[in-house]
């Protein structure tokens, strides 16, 4: 097989860009919906020809809009919410915690569900999936603007916030996994569902940078300057001093809720129109057949087992486990460390753009990268290029240039993360397949239990990072925090993403499939399918002998 064709191969598998933050768009493969694309015989494949139309670039614009929601507010709350409950709400940083991370292991646990409950839906005359997107969307809107909105009531505000994080990630399931499954719907071309979701592939990643840009710009803009103490020369000077300062911190107070609630109904407007284009600009597609047949695989006991069997699989799970952690760790903590520890607390929101729009424009060269010289020599290179970075950025006095390189080297590795494992998770597929030709239909359980343990990790990664924060003193109502905190934050954007990357690397060292096997993977695959192939031409040509 040929570069060429491998790496066509390749980009026809790498259909789903994670960027920040949590894994973000995973759910493509979090159902046990997911059916087969091969119909049962060759007149099948000229009947739906001839009956459906082929995507036009609008349907495929407006299919890829409909990803666009997803990675927006993933984005604005991977980087923003944590600040957000410190420093606008004030929650106590152990509270903050357990917000953090029961809502992500709240939305890991949604998926399989979600899934589930999709799957055993009956067929409406929107369809199947369009009517789940329909739905969801306005509660989910009103509960994202509800988490950024700071409650009058005081004894109550960890359960607002505890309430519609968990609201809100389970509606967004319910929006997200039916339109992942979608792109079986749109078409029985295999062809246009490629091209559809190469068109919503570069949204999502576009959908990134709105979020940070969206709801950093609007949040920067009411940023205020800290009111620090002035030595005093009278009592009467103190006290309309202390006045003046209470009215100014009061103002900068409502002026940042306020922000934050414009920034999120921003946001929700989005949300909301590209729920509407989705809606009315594509049309679901009967595929009951392939449905059917995905039904009559092995039990999902059985596939789990089988799956959890699989040395590969296991190994590149743990790696990327390790690995996608550290980046977690380092995007949930790196606006606390750019505003307190740098100091930098009007130009947070455009460092953290620098990151996403690095690993926007990235994305293409690494993927240049793996198809020129092997997948395990992008992993190393790729994930390891932010290392020294993370070195600098604590290791150097507070620098603004040193700050913004920072961020450009963390995005192209921020890139290589997320892109690497969906373009590595098919060879193992592909390789569990060679070794169990008999066993099929276990797609889903390979994803879904990848995005499951990566949502676990970032809900691990933003409650551990919060609650340690409240060990080292940190104050909810300074504008200067202690040195123990700045010292923690070091740790927790360098020496801890370093060590966890080290342990990842660590364990993908004794991943097997390199690109010799998985050569020899795809030349199996070939045989298996022409002999599939010609056993349905035997038994096609014997139907007519049986019916006479």
């Amino acid at each position: 097989m040929s570069k060429q064709s491998q790496c066509t191969s390749l980009l026809q598998k790498t259909t789903l860009i994670i960027v920040m933050a949590k894994g973000e768009g995973a759910e493509h493969f979090s159902s046990v919906l997911l059916p087969s694309t091969k119909p049962f015989n060759q007149n099948e494949i000229k009947i739906a020809k001839e009956r459906k139309r082929a995507l036009t670039v609008c349907n495929k614009l407006c299919f890829a809009i409909g990803g666009a929601p997803y990675q927006i507010t993933g984005s604005a709350l991977g980087f923003f919410l944590q600040i957000f409950l410190l420093d606008v709400a004030k929650l106590d940083p152990l509270n903050a915690s357990v917000i953090l991370f029961a809502g992500r292991a709240w939305d890991a646990v949604t998926d399989p569900t979600v899934g589930f409950l999709v799957s055993r839906t009956p067929w409406t005359r929107h369809g199947r999936m369009l009517p789940w997107i329909l739905v969801s969307t306005m509660p989910a809107v009103l509960c994202y603007f509800l988490i950024w909105v700071v409650p009058p009531i005081e004894q109550g505000k960890i359960m607002w916030y505890l309430l519609f994080y968990c609201l809100f990630q389970t509606l967004q399931t319910c929006f997200h996994v039916p339109y992942s499954a979608l792109t079986m719907f749109i078409s029985t071309e295999q062809s246009e569902r490629d091209s559809a979701t190469a068109y919503r592939m570069t949204v999502e990643v576009l959908g990134t940078v709105i979020g940070t840009a969206v709801q950093g710009q609007i949040v920067g803009m009411a940023n205020s300057p800290c009111i620090n103490g002035t030595p005093l020369t009278s009592s009467s000077n103190q006290s309309l001093l202390e006045n003046v300062t209470k009215i100014t911190v009061d103002d900068k107070i409502f002026n940042e809720r306020r922000a934050y609630m414009i920034a999120s109904a921003v946001i929700s407007l989005i949300y909301i129109l590209c729920a509407v284009v989705l809606f009315l600009g594509v049309s679901e597609q009967e595929n009951e057949g392939g449905l059917k047949k995905a039904q009559r695989h092995a039990s999902f006991q059985t596939g789990l087992r089988l799956v959890m069997g699989h040395g590969p699989y296991v190994k590149l799970v743990l790696a990327f486990l390790f690995t996608s952690l550290a980046f977690m760790m380092l995007e949930g903590n790196f606006a606390v460390f750019i505003k307190y520890t740098l100091g930098f607390r009007k130009d947070f929101q455009n460092i953290l753009l620098a990151i996403m729009l690095s690993a926007t424009l990235t994305i293409p060269m690494w993927q240049w990268f793996l198809c020129r010289f092997g997948k395990k020599t992008a992993v190393y290179i790729g994930i390891t290029w932010a290392v020294p970075f993370m070195i600098l950025v604590v290791c150097v006095k507070s620098s603004l240039i040193v700050s913004y390189i920072v961020s450009i080297a963390a995005g192209a590795s921020v890139a290589a993360a997320f892109l690497l494992p969906w373009s590595m998770l098919p060879d193992v597929v592909d390789d569990f397949q060679v070794q169990n030709p008999d066993s099929h239909g276990h797609e889903a359980i390979f994803y879904s239990f990848y995005v499951f343990f990566t949502k676990f990790a970032s809900g691990v990664s933003l409650g551990v990072s919060t609650l340690a924060l409240s060990f080292a003193g940190y104050v909810t109502e300074g504008c200067v925090q202690p040195d123990s905190v700045n010292l923690m934050l070091k740790m927790l954007v360098s020496a801890a993403p370093v060590s966890l990357i080290a342990l990842g690397l660590l364990i993908f060292k004794a991943y097997p499939i390199d690109e010799k096997r998985r050569q020899y993977n795809n030349k199996q695959l070939q045989l298996l399918l022409r002999r599939s192939d010609d056993q349905v031409s035997e038994m096609e040509a014997l139907q007519p002998e049986l019916k006479a």
